[in-house]
């Protein structure tokens, strides 16, 4: 027998977080079937904070989280080794400021960043040659940046991954681990943000942080005090 905190609990998780969705559909969605990425949920409330609006994006991995900075950034440029993956994704995205390349795996991919010779001010770490692209992304961030690793809980068995970590904390970034779970999964991990020392993006909001899903003072206080008294 469950207590009616524990089921409320599992409620928000299934309905708020639409983690349920996720694992049964294999989908990267949230509860309004907005895309959102493959990372941990704590990671994703964070960024989300944040205003994207003049901001260059460069993805290593294409997936749903393509479309979720291009929802919010100024431009975004994801690279894919996998062409039938990329083909798959190439018909199905129609955002006029994501760009889509398709790169074969080795320095042809983790170089594809440096083929414009721009600067960026996200680079999201979340396909093939994770140590090789950490080595050019610090090459093309741009001041005040940010270099998302996903998985990067796999540095414990992984040569790359303690590579790739390496070489970003080298360069003098700020690394925050976000814990959690994650959609599509039933089991933890952790995707790590390594923030320039001049980190200052603009909220999208009047105060930081927000109040997150399920969070209680992001309620109204009758609502609160209803809730409150619910689950005492």
């Amino acid at each position: 027998m469950y207590s009616s905190k524990f089921l409320k609990f599992i409620e928000i998780w299934q309905k708020d977080f639409a983690i349920e969705r996720t694992i049964d559909e294999n989908v990267c969605l949230d509860k309004d079937s907005n895309p959102i990425p493959w990372y941990t949920y704590p990671a994703i409330e964070y960024l989300s904070q944040f205003d994207y609006s003049d901001k260059k994006v460069f993805e290593f991995g294409v997936g749903y989280s393509s479309l979720f900075w291009a929802k919010r950034a100024l431009s975004v440029i994801s690279v894919e080794d996998n062409a039938e993956w990329y083909q798959k994704w190439l018909n199905n995205f129609d955002e006029p400021n994501l760009t889509l390349k398709q790169r074969n795996e080795g320095e042809a991919y983790y170089s594809a960043i440096l083929e414009d010779k721009s600067k960026y001010d996200v680079i999201i770490i979340d396909g093939k040659c994770r140590a090789e692209c950490a080595k050019t992304a610090v090459q093309s961030l741009n001041a005040g940046g940010i270099i998302i690793l996903d998985d990067s809980d796999r540095v414990n068995t992984s040569i790359e991954y303690k590579s790739a970590i390496g070489t970003l904390r080298r360069h003098n970034l700020i690394q925050i681990d976000f814990f959690g779970f994650c959609p599509m999964n039933n089991y933890t991990k952790t995707t790590s943000l390594f923030l320039s020392r001049d980190f200052n993006f603009k909220s999208r909001f009047e105060a930081q942080p927000t109040n997150g899903i399920g969070n209680l003072w992001g309620m109204g206080r009758k609502k609160r005090k209803e809730f409150y008294n619910e689950n005492k």
